[in-house]
């Protein structure tokens, strides 16, 4: 098994549709309805701050992964440029954004299957036994179709995501027939206004939808020609993913029937739409696209569970590579090319994450799961800078324009993600991580140089401690101490500090091993003969 590698099998196509796959998924079944009730008429202002954010995010990333493709790029490019105390801590964040993310999404499937299948669950939408059967059954499929081989998995995700693509363009079509502008006119009041746009990017689930982008990004040594397809594939997804879920935004508010709009407002549709589109298209009398949408909306969090589990397996196999986890979780099998001992491990997690009670529906932690998520993305422009500045000789066949600006701004907008995702979720996250800097700095990191390492993270665990304190006296869900124009001024401040500290901190040189072992490009069988 060690002697296997991952295999260069993925086009341009099976990339972009790994990434529109991630974007499509439980996301489009509930993002609309939840975004509207919490910023009401401005919720497309929200889709679009949302995009604008996660493209700047994605783009910084595509630099990275065109000039250095590994699998699970996203844990190792600050193991690269901080060393092993960064590297452990944002492994720590992968760990937990990636193996709830498949179990978010079978959580996802089982409460539309509900629709038809009433004994999957409880009146308030948790499950029972059967429900979490279900939810077991369908993450060991997962594990199965990502167990034979890549060529395998980016052939079955083709297919799922061309599908589930159908579903929402049919609905959108549909709805825009039952538009009503008026509808527009309705403000939201919990929160509503700027305060509920940007509260909707982590809380309703637009951030999260729009994260599918990095599975380019986690299969770039898997991909044919990484340096060209990766960036490209990130710009696709992001791009096509934008425009639908604008349109289904506006198709699903638009067709809201006036009378019962006007009876429980933007914010009360969330008590009275359990399964949002399926019970719009019952509203207006629209059988035929109930069940098409109830079908969708199994096939969509399924192939979006399957990619992610998939995910999840790159991110555990590149924690093992940076020595973080037991080797046999860096081992590729050879024939398949997939590593199996980390997907094993995805399973297992990602199970585990669908049976405690805070799970147990899908909004339950979609802020907590996006805000993990993005800690693991915050040090990519810090990486990007340290590599431009201290590695000008590597190749870069994608580079981001204007960097000196994007990429801070990029660092800026994930920071700000963290904090509105809301004190809730940072009191949760936040400890988890900061005992995890501590503890591998002081009993961890043994090796010659530790010392060394901990001044190269020093600006991390600051970041953490500086977020964590302003959350607690800001206004998204803090005390309010701050007031909410101070606890904003002083997130872009401690953002722009950390920034340029986490540069200067840097390793003099980092290293890039030549991880040839990662990956094979197989040669055709007639230049193989010609050499």
């Amino acid at each position: 098994m060690s002697g296997g590698v991952l295999k260069q099998k993925l086009g341009l196509l099976d990339l972009t549709l790994l990434g529109i796959g991630s974007m499509i998924g439980s996301g489009w079944l509930y993002a609309a309805l939840n975004s509207a009730g919490y910023a009401g008429s401005l919720s497309g202002y929200a889709w679009a701050l949302g995009a604008v954010i996660v493209l700047m995010i994605g783009l910084v990333f595509a630099e990275l992964s065109a000039s250095i493709p590994r699998a699970g790029g996203f844990v190792r490019y600050p193991n690269f440029t901080h060393g092993n105390v960064v590297g452990f801590v944002i492994g720590i964040s992968a760990l937990l954004a990636y193996t709830s993310t498949a179990g978010v999404e079978v959580e996802a499937v089982r409460q539309y299957a509900m629709y038809w299948w009433p004994s999957l669950g409880h009146k308030d939408g948790s499950p029972n036994e059967l429900g979490f059967t279900m939810q077991i059954v369908l993450l060991v499929l997962f594990f199965l179709l990502n167990y034979w081989s890549v060529n395998f998995f980016g052939r079955i995700n083709t297919v799922i995501t061309t599908i589930k693509f159908i579903v929402p363009v049919v609905a959108i079509i549909t709805f825009f027939l039952y538009y009503n502008s008026d509808n527009l006119t309705v403000p939201s009041t919990h929160p509503g206004g700027v305060h509920g746009v940007f509260s909707s990017l982590t809380g309703a689930g637009i951030v999260f939808a729009y994260l599918g982008f990095r599975q380019a990004v986690d299969f770039a040594s898997e991909a044919k020609n990484p340096q060209r397809n990766v960036p490209l594939a990130i710009i696709l997804a992001m791009v096509a993913s934008f425009v639908i879920y604008m349109l289904l935004q506006f198709a699903f508010m638009g067709a809201v029937p006036a009378d019962i709009l006007s009876a429980h407002g933007w914010h009360g549709l969330v008590d009275v739409f359990q399964s949002p589109y399926a019970d719009l298209a019952r509203s207006l009398g629209l059988t035929w696209l109930i069940n098409l949408i109830l079908i969708d909306a199994v096939i969509s969090p399924a192939g979006t569970g399957n990619i992610y589990l998939a995910g999840a397996s790159r991110v555990l196999f590149a924690w093992a590579k940076n020595g973080h986890l037991f080797k046999i979780f860096g081992q590729v099998d050879e024939k398949s090319g997939v590593p199996r001992g980390a997907l094993w491990l995805s399973l297992i997690l990602a199970i585990a994450w669908t049976l405690p009670s805070q799970f147990q529906v899908w909004g339950g932690l979609i802020a907590a799961v996006t805000s993990a998520t993005v800690f693991t993305y915050m040090p990519g422009p810090v990486s990007a800078a340290v590599f431009r500045a201290r590695r000008p000789d590597l190749k870069r066949p994608f580079k981001l324009p204007a960097f000196a600006i994007l990429s801070p701004l990029a660092f800026i907008a994930s920071t700000l993600l963290v904090y509105w995702s809301g004190w809730a979720v940072n009191e949760l996250l936040l400890p988890i991580l900061i005992v995890a800097w501590l503890a591998y700095a002081l009993f961890g990191n043994k090796e010659q140089g530790a010392s060394k390492e901990i001044k190269n993270g020093l600006w991390l665990l600051v970041y953490y401690i500086g977020i964590y304190i302003i959350s607690a006296l800001g206004t998204y869900g803090g005390n309010g101490a701050l007031g909410g124009t101070l606890a904003m001024v002083l997130i872009v401040v401690l953002a722009i500090a950390v920034y340029f500290w986490g540069v200067a901190s840097a390793v003099e040189y980092p290293e890039i091993p030549d991880e040839v072992d990662e990956f094979s490009i197989e040669v055709d069988a007639e230049l193989a003969t010609v050499k």
